[in-house]
């Protein structure tokens, strides 16, 4: 039987840019440290053989590391030139007026409501049409477990992430209930189960255009959840999508 160990560079990758972030005071380091756990504990998971098909969810967590990276890289060369979401995202790392919570979830929102389901339309689109039922809803299963992974990692590390913002967030607490539960529990639910969804309409389009127009319009969507995020405008994610 194979096995799928942790690929150490990835992770000490990561290590290194989230420890030299936080030396700078740069905020970045507050979405990389949960996507480092979630990378790790995502990888131990494939290690211990718990989905349908590991092979294939290894492929998921790299590509999906890829995007990431990829936006990074091209952000440091030349910000213009970056995914506009992560453009946002990385402009206000150095922004101390901003939570450490909306430094978490700009990152979250870039990496899953984009990123994600980019990575889970091309890694099905070559096989979508020769999947019986049986393999699709494998897939979708694999995928689920992965979000149940991602769920529990930042339930995780909520505790230390937003300690230092609570009393900031109490401001908020009668407005909206346990303003960092609401968040956490019911809006990153909301954007994960969203992704398959539009990556499974994604790679039933037809055409290269609709494609196109289809991707334009998730980006939108994703700029305008990074814009309310900045803005504080926390009611806005009580909206029904």
């Amino acid at each position: 039987m194979p096995s799928y160990p942790p690929k150490p560079d990835v992770l000490d990758r990561m290590e290194i840019l989230a420890a030299g972030w936080e030396r700078s005071a740069d905020r970045k380091a507050v979405f990389l440290r949960c996507y480092s756990m979630m990378t790790g504990n995502t990888l131990l998971a494939i290690g211990k053989m718990e989905f349908r098909d590991n092979a294939w969810v290894r492929r998921l967590l790299d590509r999906f590391a890829e995007y990431y990276f990829e936006a990074l890289e091209t952000y440091e060369r030349d910000p213009v030139q970056a995914p506009a979401v992560w453009r946002i995202t990385h402009d206000v790392a150095h922004q101390q007026d901003l939570w450490t919570l909306q430094h978490l979830l700009l990152g979250v929102n870039a990496h899953i409501n984009y990123d994600l389901v980019l990575t889970v339309a091309e890694l099905l689109q070559d096989e979508w049409q020769n999947l019986g039922d049986a393999k699709r809803a494998q897939r979708q299963e694999d995928f689920n477990y992965v979000n149940a992974i991602i769920a529990r990692t930042i339930d995780a590390v909520q505790d230390d992430i937003l300690a230092p913002d609570m009393p900031a967030l109490g401001v908020v607490d009668t407005l909206l209930g346990r303003l960092d539960e609401f968040v956490i529990s019911r809006i990153i639910a909301s954007w994960r189960d969203a992704v398959w969804k539009q990556a499974v309409v994604l790679v039933e389009l037809e055409s290269e255009n609709a494609r196109i127009e289809h991707v334009n319009a998730i980006e939108a969507a994703v700029i305008n959840k990074a814009d309310a995020l900045i803005d504080r405008r926390w009611r806005s994610f009580l909206k029904p999508e």
